[in-house]
């Protein structure tokens, strides 16, 4: 069962977290990064991991110099 989610609330929430992790990297940078991944994901099966799983791309991007 999938649940209804605020795609900008989600953008939000993960770029404030990644923000403080990775604080030598712009913010903008960031939220662009969670945007492309959430916006990636929107419409899958996978709606209700949206969260965890485009924090954890954009994690894996950050460490490879993206």
């Amino acid at each position: 069962m999938t649940t209804e989610f605020d795609e900008e609330a989600v953008i939000t929430q993960i770029t404030d977290r990644l923000a403080e992790r990775f604080a030598a990297q712009p913010r903008a940078h960031i939220e662009g990064m969670v945007r492309e991944e959430v916006t990636a994901l929107s419409g899958r099966p996978v709606s209700d991991y949206i969260a965890v799983l485009g924090e954890r791309a954009v994690k894996k991007r950050i460490k490879s110099g993206g």
